[in-house]
């Protein structure tokens, strides 16, 4: 006999645990199934346990420059293993934390390898025990992994990926970093300011490509005077593992092929769903390049089949991963949410300096069609950030100039990753440049930064 359930859901990521959660207060009886550890990559090798790092390597950067704030520290040094450690710990609390949402909500877990094997069939295997599941709904939320080199595949000792530049057995002396999305570049923050010597390459004509240009041509200046050497519009042609380091060669723009040396290399060049080998075929669900098709409630063209988070596509976030895992179990239970969109969903980069945005860059946005008013305000500005000593960086705002709609905001800075939500709920509000003038902002925050950008669209900036 089967296991029978209203839902189950495959993968426990940001998307899996949050849609149990939710379909758990809705009233469906509801599994989860998991191959490795509740959280998914996110918790456990991803989103948090990688800001554990960074905040170590934010801390030993002004432990190093200790004397810019009046303060003497003698010889500061780390030990690599605990730093780790750290990091692994804060991973395996939140793992606790997701076992333990799980239980209060009653939602049964199964820890093994699923597989779909009919429509609303599904059997997990563990070892030498298999269980037989069944329910009128399947959610897949298997997300994605790494994607590796088609001519070097990660070995865990030279050649790394995310998950081995985590959990690292000695520290790089010279590393090279290929691909300069969040995660190329979060490691490159991170190394570089626990003193290796970080040399980034990317194929693409400008570091951190999504983002807005003058947010990616800020960067580079940033991370060229930290000393990280960036090479754009580069590739990588070969990468050869020895003993005591990889040999890369690396094609610059002109063309020409040049080999070096380097300690390690962490290959950041995407991600593949993981969508082989759970019975996708067999059923004919549709996917597009690896990724499974869906709609705006996460149903893919398979009745009682639906998906969620990186296994559907970009955005590849955590938090778009969490907000489609509602909508879909909310659409199952008879509610009537909102289709999922993302033309909302804030990115972020917790590098130093911090990268973060929302909506239409002001390129995509003429693109679109649109006429636009962009307003600018630098962190020099602004006294709260002059007194934290991080007066480098500025927020950019994108404004309909027919409608005075916020079309997109831009930041890069100090603790930027925090502010950004205040243009997200304003986008989501349909607020227009009126209102967000007429709004009182606290001093002294950097927040006021994100008023005097508003204000400077329309040439009316304060403090500048």
């Amino acid at each position: 006999m089967a296991d029978s359930f209203d839902l189950i859901i495959l993968g426990s990521g940001p998307g899996g645990y949050v849609a149990a959660i939710r379909a758990a207060q809705l009233g469906l009886k509801t599994a989860i199934v998991e191959r490795e550890r509740l959280g998914g990559i996110c918790l456990n090798w991803g989103c948090i346990p990688t800001k554990a790092l960074l905040r170590t390597s934010e801390i030993y950067h002004y432990m190093t420059h200790a004397a810019d704030y009046g303060l003497t520290v003698e010889k500061p040094g780390y030990d690599l293993t605990k730093i780790v450690e750290r990091s692994r710990k804060v991973a395996g609390q939140l793992n606790m934390g997701v076992k333990g949402l799980m239980k209060k909500n009653k939602v049964t877990v199964y820890e093994g390898v699923g597989t779909i094997t009919a429509k609303g069939k599904l059997s997990v295997k563990q070892g030498d025990k298999t269980s037989e599941l069944e329910a009128k709904n399947i959610i897949i939320a298997t997300g994605a992994r790494a994607r590796d080199l088609p001519f070097a595949k990660a070995d865990g000792k030279r050649i790394w990926t995310y998950r081995h530049a985590m959990v690292p057995e000695e520290m790089p002396t010279k590393l090279l970093v290929i691909g300069s999305g969040a995660i190329g570049v979060e490691f490159a923050s991170f190394y570089s300011d626990m003193g290796a010597e970080v040399t980034i390459v990317e194929m693409l004509p400008r570091v951190l490509p999504v983002e807005d240009e003058e947010v990616s041509a800020f960067m580079e200046k940033a991370l060229t005077k930290q000393k990280i050497r960036i090479l754009t519009g580069a590739g990588i042609e070969g990468l050869t593992p020895g003993a005591n380091g990889v040999t890369a060669k690396i094609r610059g723009k002109d063309g020409n092929v040049t080999s070096e040396e380097f300690s390690h290399a962490i290959v950041a060049i995407g991600i593949v769903p993981n969508t082989e080998d759970i019975g996708l075929e067999k059923l004919g669900v549709e996917t597009d390049r690896g990724h499974i098709k869906t709609d705006g409630y996460a149903r893919t063209n398979v009745e009682g089949i639906y998906a969620i988070g990186d296994v559907t596509g970009p955005p590849w976030l955590a938090h778009k991963a969490s907000h489609e895992g509602v909508v879909c179990v909310e659409a199952i239970a008879g509610e009537k949410p909102h289709p999922f969109e993302t033309w909302n969903i804030p990115g972020c980069t917790y590098s130093r300096p911090q990268v973060a945005s929302v909506g239409f860059t002001e390129a995509k946005a003429k693109e679109a069609g649109y006429e636009v008013k962009v307003g600018k305000f630098p962190f020099i500005g602004n006294g709260k950030a002059i007194a934290l000593g991080e007066a480098e960086g500025f927020v950019k705002t994108v404004f309909d100039a027919k409608t005075g709609e916020l079309l997109g905001a831009h930041m890069v800075g100090a603790e930027v990753t925090e502010l950004i939500q205040g243009y997200v709920v304003a986008r989501q509000l349909e607020t227009t440049e009126a209102e967000l003038m007429e709004t009182v902002f606290a001093h002294p925050t950097l927040s006021e930064m994100m008023h005097e950008s508003v204000l400077g669209a329309y040439g009316r900036a304060l403090h500048i």
